[in-house]
């Protein structure tokens, strides 16, 4: 993954630049699909109950759009509005019914804090700064129900900087495990040929 230019620590929190990312080409952290880890979680015998789901960081959709097909109740959220122009296209094209707004996740609250049971997201928690990781968490903790489920697909590279920001398991347990409890955090071994080796999927339930 391509690791963009910024000219300040600011821009790397702009809705500014976020859509200008989108607006240029297609970012590097768009799959143009569902991450697959996520989709064998949620295809599986054995996948999270249909329930009400926010989707940080949502981008094109692909994984919004993944979990409306399984019959979730699901809003997407994006700071950038070419994202959520391209997100409800494609839920329009597969004719699912999924809600996406254009905000900062930190502004959710406190309209929705404890109004779902799962909380998943896949390349917003790398593409945050590191100093904002233990916020994220609480915030996290607290869109949630009361024992929800919080479902992450982690950039666990050693690579200095960002975004995307590494992060090793070690770190991510210590830091949710404050106000989770840890089901799993695991390598994927069906990741993108790009992030093989460089991926953990994690679920927690909100204590």
């Amino acid at each position: 993954m391509a690791t963009p230019a910024f000219s300040s620590d600011r821009d790397r929190l702009s809705s500014d630049f976020w859509e200008g990312r989108y607006q240029a080409d297609t970012p590097p952290w768009d799959l143009g699909q569902p991450a697959p880890p996520l989709v064998r979680l949620f295809t599986s015998p054995g996948a999270p109950a249909p329930g009400k789901t926010v989707v940080l960081g949502s981008g094109s959709g692909h994984d919004a759009v993944l979990l409306a097909q399984q019959g979730f109740d699901v809003i997407g959220v994006d700071f950038a509005p070419s994202a959520i122009a391209k997100a409800s296209r494609l839920a329009a094209t597969a004719k699912v019914s999924a809600q996406f707004l254009q905000r900062d996740i930190f502004d959710l609250l406190p309209e929705y804090e404890q109004q779902f049971d799962y909380v998943v997201e896949h390349t917003c928690f790398c593409a945050l700064e590191p100093t904002l990781r233990d916020r994220y968490a609480q915030l996290v903790h607290q869109l949630l129900k009361p024992d929800g489920h919080y479902i992450g697909l982690f950039f666990t590279h050693n690579r200095p900087g960002g975004p995307p920001f590494g992060s090793q398991p070690d770190e991510l347990r210590q830091l949710f495990g404050r106000h989770f409890q840890i089901l799993s955090l695991e390598p994927t071994a069906d990741s993108i040929s790009d992030r093989l080796g460089e991926e953990h999927l994690g679920r927690f339930q909100k204590c």
